[in-house]
């Protein structure tokens, strides 16, 4: 009985370790350690349901967001839906303070990735930044937050955590284009 018991949990074992090979998030955690893939894989199933977006309003996220964030030359991000619940000192992969989504042609949106925020009012800016998955947090001066792009539903060429993704696009958005180098009005 304990020998059957072994063999089942090992064959179980190599079903999931199998599975997990062929996960549509391993493709984006290439070249990234296993905490990484393993903080990945956490963030896609605490975010699956939010691929609909009734799902994601009905924990706190908004259903629309006027703007999407576009750069004249490296993509865009998309449309922030900000759970500002979720904006304090604490960092959890699994409670992405923004959902990153894009508007395709017909109107449906496309859950592409998160962003983790922390305001600098629990996370000064003259301090050291925060780290998830072993990245360092970026400074935004402007916003007074700290941030990180996280790319978890749709391959970004440019990376895993970069901030804008050549193939996410605004189609038919009159939002604002991002020039990070112009003074704010």
């Amino acid at each position: 009985m304990i020998s059957a018991t072994r063999s089942l949990r090992a064959a179980l074992a190599t079903i999931a370790l199998s599975g997990c090979a062929r996960s549509p998030s391993t493709s984006l955690t290439r070249g990234y350690d296993a905490q990484v893939t393993d903080d990945i894989n956490r963030l896609r199933a605490a975010t699956q349901s939010f691929r609909t977006v009734d799902s994601a309003v009905a924990v706190g996220y908004p259903r629309t967001v006027p703007e999407c964030l576009v750069h004249e030359n490296h993509g865009a991000m998309g449309y922030h839906h900000v759970n500002r619940a979720y904006a304090d000192a604490k960092l959890d992969v699994e409670r992405p303070e923004i959902l990153l989504y894009e508007r395709r042609p017909d109107g449906a949106y496309r859950l592409n990735g998160v962003e983790f925020i922390v305001p600098f009012r629990v996370w000064p800016r003259d301090s050291v930044a925060p780290v998830l998955m072993g990245q360092r947090l970026n400074r935004e001066d402007n916003l007074r937050i700290w941030y990180l792009h996280v790319w978890a539903w749709t391959k970004n060429p440019e990376g895993l955590f970069a901030n804008f993704n050549p193939d996410v696009a605004c189609p038919g958005s009159t939002g604002k284009v991002y020039k990070p180098f112009e003074a704010t009005p």
